[in-house]
């Protein structure tokens, strides 16, 4: 009998809530075959079956998060012998009216437990966030599949009108009508729980410093309008990310990690920023890897990619995985300023915020209409000070103002 347990399948991972089971008792699976949908902190993840049986027992089920190590279900593996040794009859009775007392109690937690989630629909992040997108409640939306599990067709088949709306609930009873009073809850589990965790030991753990300053972006918006005019189209945060990278190999101390235990400040020779995601289930981090051996394009590209798979649910462990140093692009949320908390265990983080018109005087003097945008960096007062950060900002600066520079410079 092999007991299939949660294991860890991402960095960091804690707990995990079981989303959906691909299987049920009876049903007979080979190995490496899904067995179990569990949403993490970071990602949605399927275990697969650690061998070839027969699915004896599902423990936990569907809507509960469970640690690392819990058993979810009994797999009877074939060709399982049974035990060759028989106990005492004395103790075999012992061990039976305990095996009962402990079945009979699991069953009725498993019940209570059932009985808290029967009402909770069964979807992947993404499609949930295809039905908010269209203002539709999830939970009007009938699941064709057998499972139960409500798929992006679905959801789709309901926008369209093709298919019939649910029965209507009934009218409240008087017990149930009290209970609606009762202030709303929202789960602290999951990403948001392992975000409080991450948050608490970086902002106690860390002396954070923020430095403000502000980058002129007027010829970097009129580089990009004239590539979006010739057909090339480049995000902005591509030329951040390149510019970022150019500046740390100038300044390694920002690219670095504080090994208290040794004493050592550890000056990473890889650089992998992390890119902090806003997502309906809260702030995640996907990882650009070897970023500074990329050109602006393949930037832009693989930006774009991991922001799709961020929303999408699809990020891998991997691709959260080694961050050297993150960023933070809320300007597009319309943030003027902030005081980011750094992503432990790294030395800093810089947040770029809103690009505004406004009026600036240029070189000659004159007063023109320029883009400015807003940038705050916080770094670790333990690492470096801050006459460094304001000479690191500065080279940024000086590399995002002359985006024609940047284009030529050699990493």
């Amino acid at each position: 009998m092999l007991d299939v347990k949660l294991h860890d399948i991402g960095e960091g991972m804690t707990e995990g809530e079981i989303v959906h089971y691909f299987v049920k008792e009876g049903d007979h699976v080979k190995a490496d075959q899904p067995l179990v949908e569990v949403q993490t902190d970071k990602m949605v993840a399927e275990l697969p079956s650690p061998g070839t049986g027969t699915i004896k027992e599902i423990v936990v089920p569907v809507g509960e998060t469970v640690q690392v190590g819990t058993t979810l279900l009994y797999l009877e593996g074939e060709g399982a012998e049974p035990q060759s040794s028989e106990p005492a009859p004395a103790e075999a009775d012992a061990a039976s009216e305990e095996h009962a007392v402990t079945q009979l109690a699991a069953k009725e937690l498993t019940k209570k437990r059932i009985q808290t989630t029967i009402n909770r629909v069964l979807a992947t992040p993404f499609t949930r966030k295809i039905a908010r997108d269209h203002g539709i409640d999830i939970e009007n939306v009938q699941a064709t599949d057998p499972s139960g599990r409500v798929t992006e067709e679905d959801v789709y088949q309901y926008i369209n009108g093709e298919q019939a709306a649910k029965p209507e609930p009934q009218a409240p009873t008087r017990e149930q009508a009290v209970q609606s009073t009762q202030p709303d809850e929202i789960p602290f589990r999951g990403i948001r729980k392992q975000i409080a965790n991450k948050m608490t030991k970086s902002i106690y753990t860390i002396p954070h410093v923020t430095h403000f300053d502000e980058i002129n972006m007027t010829r970097l918006v009129e580089l990009r309008e004239e590539l979006k005019a010739s057909g090339d189209s480049i995000s902005v945060p591509a030329f951040l990310v390149k510019a970022l990278t150019i500046a740390l190999k100038d300044f390694p101390v920002f690219n670095a990690e504080l090994d208290e235990e040794n004493e050592t400040i550890v000056l990473k020779k890889d650089y992998h920023i992390g890119l902090a995601t806003d997502t309906s289930d809260g702030l995640i981090v996907p990882v650009l890897h070897h970023a500074d051996q990329k050109s602006i394009q393949q930037l832009h590209d693989e930006i774009k990619e991991l922001n799709q798979k961020t929303k999408e649910g699809q990020l891998k462990p991997a691709d959260m995985q080694n961050g050297t140093f993150t960023v933070s692009n809320v300007g597009p949320l319309g943030s003027t300023g902030a005081t980011p908390i750094i992503n432990y265990p790294e030395t800093a983080l810089i947040a770029f915020h809103k690009t505004k018109k406004m009026p600036i005087v240029s070189e000659d003097n004159e007063i023109v209409i320029g883009h400015m945008m807003n940038v705050s960096m916080s770094f670790d007062h333990r690492v470096a000070d801050g006459a460094k950060a304001v000479d690191f900002t500065n080279r940024l600066a000086g590399l995002i103002e002359n985006p024609n520079k940047l284009m030529l410079e050699m990493i």
